[in-house]
């Protein structure tokens, strides 16, 4: 019984060997098969040749159209309208009287003030000579005086209320509708109108600020409207000198002519904004950038292998992107295939986009 386990143990030992030999002969060529694939496996994919083109980009924004100068008539004193002269809804000139307040208390008030006024100057030509020959004191001359003066002051202010009572148009264009009517009393918040001029319209829009050098004062600028077909242009008068810290944009102003009156303050428009044409651009189709989580990268074909190029884009269009940095003329591009591409991965060109 002794004699049988001694030889037992000796060939478990050998069985144990030879099952371990051969699985790492196995282990082997599983690894040199799979070296083998890596060295075989090709990707087959269309390419784009990069070429210097034409471009012209342009950006798109979205604008309001406002009066070039707009206010709300509100009358400064409060007080009962005895006459309307304007008709509403048309155009009135530079100084036209739109409304008349009642004003004869303080006419008469004025008429009173004058004729102390001429009183005190009496009394006053009186103390002269008295003054001259000791008659009176100085001081007493002197309080006449004085008199007079705060009766000038008080002409001077009610002439400022009578002025008050009268309301002017302060610039050219046209009136709207009128909220009220001859007999009413109105106060300094009641608006008796709005008054716009719209012969030029002010345009607002705003831009990234990564492109304030493209928009500068006198920049001329398109846009059209809902409702008509034909562009417009207008002229960049001013420019936000800092980013809305939210949005980072800026805001842009821009003139533009209506003397036909065509197009409607409050509109809505789609600003479109030209920028400097290159003729030297490296456009690439958009499925073949790579974003990654910092950068995007291009595959190019070199050699008949793939290598990852980081690139830095700039304007976009519907099918080309624009390509700044990282990329030459000439250069082949992977365009189809680009979630399988690997960094050395061996390249067979089925198609050129571009040949």
């Amino acid at each position: 019984m002794t004699a049988i386990k001694k030889t037992r143990f000796p060939f478990l030992f050998s069985l144990t060997i030879i099952a371990t030999c051969l699985g790492a002969c196995k282990h082997d060529n599983q690894a040199t098969t799979a070296k083998k694939d890596d060295k075989t496996k090709m990707l087959r994919a269309e390419v784009f040749i990069v070429k210097p083109q034409s471009f012209a980009a342009d950006y798109t924004a979205s604008g309001s159209l406002l009066p070039n100068e707009e206010i709300q008539i509100l009358p400064e004193v409060s007080g009962r309208v005895t006459n309307i002269s304007f008709k509403e809804g048309t155009h009135v000139e530079k100084g036209q009287m739109l409304l008349q307040i009642y004003n004869d208390d303080i006419k008469a008030q004025i008429q009173k003030l004058q004729a102390q006024k001429e009183l005190q100057i009496k009394i006053e030509n009186r103390q002269a000579e008295l003054l001259r020959i000791g008659g009176i004191s100085q001081q007493d001359y002197e309080t006449t005086v004085t008199q007079i003066q705060s009766i000038d002051a008080d002409i001077a202010y009610s002439r400022a209320m009578l002025r008050k009572t009268t309301i002017y148009a302060p610039f050219p264009g046209k009136i709207g509708i009128r909220n009220v009517s001859v007999g009413a009393v109105i106060t300094p918040s009641t608006v008796i109108a709005t008054l716009q001029q719209t012969k030029e319209l002010k345009m607002d829009f705003s831009i990234p600020d990564q492109y304030k050098k493209n928009v500068e004062i006198a920049t001329q600028v398109y846009f059209t409207v809902v409702g008509n077909l034909d562009t417009f242009a207008g002229k960049v008068i001013a420019v936000e000198p800092t980013a809305n810290v939210t949005t980072r944009t800026l805001k842009v102003r821009a003139l533009v002519e209506n003397q036909t009156h065509t197009l409607t303050a409050g509109a809505f428009t789609h600003v479109i904004i030209p920028f400097e044409s290159n003729n030297s651009a490296l456009l690439i189709p958009p499925q073949s950038v790579i974003p990654t989580t910092t950068d995007k990268k291009v595959a190019v074909i070199k050699n008949g292998k793939a290598n990852m190029v980081t690139v830095i884009i700039g304007e976009r269009t519907n099918d080309k992107v624009e390509i700044i940095q990282g990329l030459k003329a000439g250069d082949t591009i992977i365009t189809t295939g680009i979630m399988q591409v690997k960094q050395g991965m061996a390249v067979a060109v089925s198609k050129t986009l571009n040949p």
